[in-house]
């Protein structure tokens, strides 16, 4: 075992962009398992743009993260030692053990080994796959022959929405922000077609594409990308908010969008939603996204960093456009 603990500390809250004082990677001792308590080490470390909201002080879903406080973060890791009868050394866990080598839980969810790679607890059978689920389905409520608009659309979560759509029986349109993400997403996640929002007017793209209008937009991005797509929204048409990335770094408050009017107009529901709302129905998403996985009809990417000492700058990638497909950093290797 190691003999220290690496931990990303929050040092200040960032201003715009995520500079490198904002956080610090500091050595504490291994921390010890109390009674009904086990000791996890971290082998992969989830990274999110919720990463961003958790370091503000704004009014959010969960607790930010206090100043002096481990970075908050998605984990899976192996249990290494243990005083809970529910945990064993060599269980996989994923939960929330932060940005650091070693945690001390007293709880987590289980996973086998040997089923899927390990990668698919942190990204299509995890929290990831469950928010394209989720929101796609419940909040979206797609129906066969509608069209579906999924901005960040080579990421972890649109890329697949986009193949849930499709499942379901829709013509579905991706945003992305380059040539080759487009190029993915159709080629080999199926979605119809796919816009290079850094090359082309979005509005005019969404009107070539989207010939019969938007029934249902799953949105990431928010800002001008929200608003081509409320431009051309359908009578009763339904935005599932899963993210706003495009203003997580912005300094001042954000505009609305300019054809908001329109929600009036098509009587279009606009609804965000956090995944952590859904943990009760977990088991319907594990059941339907295993089955359809095992069967070929839904793939994933995972994009992976070696190291927890390159977890902040690994982040940046989120906000860059540098990743595709869920972003990891691995902490040690896999048991």
């Amino acid at each position: 075992m190691a003999a220290v603990n690496r931990q990303w500390i929050l040092k200040r809250r960032p201003v715009g962009d995520i500079q490198a004082g904002d956080l610090e990677l500091v050595e504490t001792p291994v921390p010890k398992p109390g009674a009904g308590e086990f000791l996890a080490r971290t082998i992969y470390l989830s990274l999110d743009p919720t990463n961003r909201i958790w370091m503000s002080d704004m009014e959010q879903y969960m607790p930010p993260v206090q100043i002096g406080e481990v970075m908050r973060g998605g984990t899976l890791s192996v249990v290494e030692q243990s005083n809970n009868p529910h945990f064993r050394p060599g269980d996989i866990v994923t939960g929330l053990a932060g940005w650091q080598d070693y945690a001390v839980l007293s709880g987590g969810s289980k996973n086998p080994k040997g089923i899927v790679p390990l990668t698919a607890y942190m990204s299509v059978l995890g929290a990831t796959g469950a928010t394209a689920y989720f929101g796609l389905l419940d909040v979206g409520r797609p129906n066969p022959g509608e069209t579906v608009v999924v901005s960040a659309a080579a990421g972890a979560v649109g890329s697949i929405v986009g193949q849930i759509a499709k499942l379901k029986g829709c013509h579905v349109v991706g945003i992305a922000g380059s040539d080759a993400k487009c190029r993915h997403v159709v080629e080999d996640f199926g979605f119809d077609a796919c816009i290079n929002y850094k090359k082309e007017n979005v509005s005019a793209a969404l009107k070539r594409e989207c010939p019969k209008g938007i029934d249902v937009d799953f949105e990431n991005a928010g800002g001008t990308i929200l608003d081509a797509v409320l431009a051309q929204i359908n009578l009763k048409g339904r935005v599932a908010l899963c993210g706003l990335i495009s203003g997580y770094n912005a300094k001042e408050p954000q505009p609305g969008p300019q054809h908001f009017a329109n929600v009036l107009m098509k009587r279009a529901r606009i609804e965000g939603f956090i995944i952590i709302d859904y943990l009760p129905r977990f088991g319907e998403f594990a059941a339907d996204m295993s089955k359809w996985l095992a069967e070929g009809k839904i793939k994933y990417d995972v994009h992976i960093v070696k190291g927890m000492e390159n977890a902040l700058s690994a982040l940046d990638l989120l906000f860059t456009g540098g990743n595709t497909g869920k972003l990891l950093v691995q902490a040690a290797d896999e048991p």
